[in-house]
């Protein structure tokens, strides 16, 4: 298997099949990037193909700065492509205003968001997790996509969004108690 260095080398220069190699190499990765953002496949394929028409295109402004950098780029090239998608079809990330009837419901429905017990995420798969992942509210899941995986600041992740910093906290604290819950429930629900 080439380097990464060789393999964007080679798409640089137009080798012949080293797109194709690309391709095959990172899609089941960056489908798995795309569907922590987009909840649907069919979706997270369209935006998959963007990211990549999107690579190909801006290849030449790739710089590879060692072992991993190219993953990484390509992981920021798919994850802002999300990132536009969702801007594009008007989704609209979760208000205070939400936040506060989606902290209502838990509470409706016997959940204390506030006291949730840290969950054993080890013993969940990660198709498991992924799935609770592509469950939370556009929003939610956005701020959260981009907070941990893609370890981008608050004020980042307003400045994409189009939302303020506190917004962008505060949407963080309710997907991580929402998963926490989901999971704890997941946890029970396999045990019996």
């Amino acid at each position: 298997m080439k380097t990464e260095q060789q393999l964007s080398y080679d798409i640089q220069n137009g080798v012949d099949g080293a797109r194709k190699g690309l391709y095959d190499r990172y899609a089941g990765y960056l489908m798995a990037v795309c569907m922590r953002y987009v909840a649907d496949r069919e979706s997270a394929r369209d935006v998959l193909q963007d990211s990549f028409l999107k690579v190909f295109t801006s290849i030449s402004n790739f710089h590879y700065r060692g072992e991993g950098s190219l993953k990484a780029w390509l992981t920021r090239v798919t994850a802002n492509e999300c990132i536009n998608w969702l801007r594009q079809r008007n989704r609209q990330f979760i208000t205070e205003q939400e936040a506060g009837r989606e902290e209502a419901a838990a509470l409706r429905a016997g959940f204390a968001m506030e006291e949730e017990e840290e969950p054993d995420v080890g013993s969940l798969s990660m198709d498991d997790l992924q799935l609770l992942i592509t469950e939370l509210p556009a929003g939610y899941r956005a701020v959260f996509n981009m907070f941990v995986f893609e370890q981008r600041s608050h004020k980042e992740i307003a400045a994409l969004l189009g939302i303020k910093e506190n917004s962008s906290a505060s949407q963080l604290l309710r997907a991580k108690k929402i998963l926490a819950r989901r999971i704890n429930e997941l946890i029970k629900h396999q045990k019996t």
